[in-house]
């Protein structure tokens, strides 16, 4: 009889947000789960690690009517992965999952993301990985609707895998229920940015400090994008390649007189 798939799930809002719990759940459906998060919130930490402090990764239990193994880690999402798959797991998994997290990683947010980063450093180690993301902010947001999106895109690459180097950024636009969703689109990455300002303010001591705030401005009028996408009510799937090598850009590079 074969084996079921060993899926590592983690995420970047924390090992009790419910869109981690939401993943799991559907990961259970599919194969044997192991569960390395964060012990505490995490966004926007992209492919930190963490070098000049303890690292904690203890056993948890969060459903006291489930027998998931997990463990709750100190560090942060990069860090979870290579704890779980140096020194958790007795094998590599067959699958990385990270999210559901509670925000869009669409476009240029892929760059901040930890959701994202702990796919890449999955990729990076030769395991299929997607990052799932819902876009609601809220820690009462709806999962139910996505659950179908989910479990489709995860078994077709544990079917049938991934390109070398290539993990997938998936986002989900914000639906009451399943058939809201139209569909999945496979899509590139819109060219977008943040226009942001910091919000400066002194402190009872009279000492200046910082908020950041923002706006995304979305800067492509091209199609198939994936916040073309969304929002078109489509669920967007980014292929997404960690040589940050500009190939486009080598030849123009080679005419430069380096050498003079």
């Amino acid at each position: 009889m074969s084996r079921k798939p060993l899926i590592l799930v983690t995420n970047d809002d924390g090992i009790t947000a419910p869109g981690i719990r939401h993943l799991i759940q559907i990961m259970n459906t599919i194969g044997d789960v192991v569960v390395v998060a964060p012990d505490r919130p995490q966004s926007g930490m992209g492919h930190a690690i963490t070098l000049s402090e303890n690292l904690y990764c203890d056993p948890v239990v969060i459903d006291q009517y489930s027998d998931i193994e997990e463990y709750s880690c100190s560090g942060t999402p990069v860090d979870c992965v290579k704890i779980g798959t140096q020194q958790i797991l007795v094998r590599q998994p067959d699958l990385l999952v990270s999210g559901i997290n509670h925000g869009s990683n669409a476009s240029i947010n892929v760059i901040y993301s930890g959701t994202m980063s702990a796919a890449v450093e999955a990729g990076i180690e030769g395991i299929p990985a997607i990052g799932f993301s819902l876009l609601d902010y809220s820690m009462e947001a709806d999962f139910k609707p996505s659950t179908k999106y989910v479990k489709r895109i995860a078994m077709e690459v544990l079917e049938k895998g991934l390109p070398p180097r290539t993990v997938l950024n998936v986002n989900i636009p914000i639906a009451k229920k399943s058939s809201d969703i139209k569909g999945i689109k496979i899509c590139r990455q819109a060219q977008a940015k943040w226009q942001e300002q910091f919000d400066k303010r002194s402190n009872p001591q009279g000492r200046d400090y910082y908020w950041l705030s923002g706006e995304f401005v979305n800067q492509d009028d091209g199609e198939n994008t994936d916040v073309e996408a969304l929002e078109n009510n489509y669920v967007s799937v980014v292929p997404i390649q960690f040589d940050l090598t500009a190939h486009t850009a080598l030849e123009e590079l080679k005419k430069w007189d380096l050498d003079a």
